[in-house]
């Protein structure tokens, strides 16, 4: 007795189509999985063994061999428990088999028969359409991530039982379909605004520049001064995410098992704020099984690193690469995955140890030789991979005790739109590049040209402040996205003055 039933995992945020082949024979009694399997596959089977029998089914009593293909991946988790089961019974001829070659099973089985919420469920549904397969049967829990996925039908089912009836033709089930429509409908609709924030408005300013080029910005300041308030509120000013942008950042959450099973689709972007004593695996992903990291949640929204002196310096060295590259590498010795990382980095930091450095109210207690110690955390290559870094000063009392309201995240928006909207039509021939922020040396040469008088001024800056050649390219990204928010087709001397005093940490105060 064989049957051959289809089934899917996960690898990287992408998936594969596995083929669950069952077979028993008359001999001595066993249940045997190959093909590869981790310790939660093959624990499969004394939960398949008590849900079949707990559902009402006969168990035969004969030697199992279940066989994963292809067996050269390693297969994890529990998702194949309900294929496995569906199998056994297709072979004992108590399942129809009519539709089991166009459909994928997916589904972790409790001891009485019930499903339980799996990972991936979208990559998985995105792949079984790709292959051809017609219908995906799923735990009811994860299938509103499953039907955002159109040409599929996806049947969401509660337990063993209910599936094979299903099957039989005994009971009907309604496909579940997602409106994409009515899921963005309620997009940008944020709790927390800029509205809120009193005062800081070169912060704000900066943080709308940051938002418009999708630049990376340092915000440096004494406690209390409203960096983490400020840094909250980023996410309610950047563009609304895009279908394909929620897709992608779906699955990344889908695979990671993080995403809400009410959440059919993340159409808000993604705003991460680990501790300071994450690890580095923790922070960009890793693991003897490969999982994305704190970067890949991030993934088309913002990673905020709070008191980013205070992170230990090889996780900070680490993100280099994904900042550069928009994406983590992670080779083990049997696999390398590839995890998408494209992120906007939001830190803040206190000016010194005791955090009033800066600060004309309060006295600093730190002595030059500490302040050189705590700013030396944060290496001068990361440094340069941050296109702004900004002062928050400590809030006047005029300002919080104003009753003047601030302007809203809203109309920031509206700017910030813009401003990407011009950007798009300067790339629209270069696939690999969104914004400003993305542009390499190649293109900051070609759309970043600046005239006499402005080349004169970013000299007479780069040899006072003594930047860096990746500096010189900020300043230049920088400079575009302030034209660009002004709707100005060339770089003026004024855009170029205002990007020089976001290298804050560039100049003389910081540096003795």
């Amino acid at each position: 007795m064989i049957s051959k039933i289809y089934s899917s995992a996960t690898f990287g945020i992408d998936a594969y189509i596995v083929e669950v082949e069952t077979h028993y024979e008359k001999q001595i009694p066993s249940f045997t999985i190959v093909g590869l399997p981790d310790s939660a596959v093959k624990e499969s089977r004394e939960r398949v063994t008590a849900a079949i029998k707990n559902s009402g089914f006969d168990f035969p009593v004969k030697k199992i061999t279940v066989n994963l293909a292809p067996a050269d991946i390693k297969k994890e988790g529990s998702a194949f428990d309900l294929p496995i089961a569906i199998g056994l019974l297709a072979a004992n001829k108590i399942v129809d088999e009519t539709k089991l070659s166009s459909t994928v099973f997916l589904g972790e089985l409790s001891l009485e028969g019930t499903l339980r919420k799996v990972r991936g469920a979208l990559p998985i549904t995105v792949e079984a359409k790709k292959r051809g397969f017609k219908q995906i049967c799923i735990p009811i829990v994860s299938a509103a991530e499953a039907s955002v996925v159109e040409g599929i039908d996806v049947y969401g089912v509660t337990g063993l039982k209910e599936t094979v009836d299903f099957l039989n033709g005994a009971e009907s089930l309604t496909p579940l379909k997602t409106n994409q429509e009515e899921l963005f409908a309620y997009v940008n609709k944020y709790s927390l605004d800029f509205s809120d924030v009193k005062g800081q408005e070169n912060v704000k300013r900066a943080l709308e520049i940051a938002s418009a080029g999708g630049h990376n910005i340092l915000m440096i300041g004494p406690p209390g001064s409203g960096k983490t308030m400020l840094a909250k509120r980023f996410p309610s000013i950047l563009p609304p995410l895009t279908f394909e942008e929620a897709l992608e950042t779906t699955k990344i959450h889908s695979v990671a098992g993080i995403l809400q099973s009410e959440n059919a689709l993340i159409t808000e972007r993604p705003f991460r704020n680990p501790h300071h004593t994450v690890s580095d695996a923790a922070l960009v992903g890793g693991g003897t099984i490969p999982r994305p990291g704190e970067v890949s949640y991030a993934h088309h929204g913002v990673l905020f690193l709070d008191e980013f002196p205070e992170f230990k310096k090889n996780v900070l060295e680490v993100m280099r690469q994904p900042m550069e590259d928009y994406k983590v590498t992670i080779s083990r010795s049997k696999m390398s995955l590839e995890f998408p990382a494209n992120f906007m980095l939001v830190a803040a930091m206190n000016p010194c140890p005791c955090g009033y450095f800066t600060d004309p109210t309060k006295e600093c207690t730190c002595n030059s030789g500490q302040i050189q110690k705590y700013m030396a955390k944060i290496s001068g290559p990361m440094l340069d991979r941050i296109d702004i870094h900004i002062e928050v000063p400590a809030v006047k009392y005029k300002d919080l005790t104003s009753q003047s309201s601030s302007e809203p995240s809203e109309k920031i928006r509206e700017r910030v739109i813009k401003a990407r909207n011009v950007q798009q039509a300067r790339f629209k021939e270069l696939n690999s590049i969104n914004n400003n922020a993305d542009m390499g040396t190649k293109e900051v040469r070609q759309f970043c040209s600046i005239d006499s008088a402005g080349s004169e001024l970013l000299k007479m800056a780069m040899t006072k402040l003594g930047l860096s050649a990746r500096a010189y390219d900020r300043i230049l990204k920088v400079s575009r996205t302030i034209a660009d928010l002004e709707g100005a087709e060339k770089i003026l001397p004024q855009h170029l003055s205002e990007a020089i005093q976001y290298r804050s940490l560039d100049r003389e105060l910081w540096n003795h």
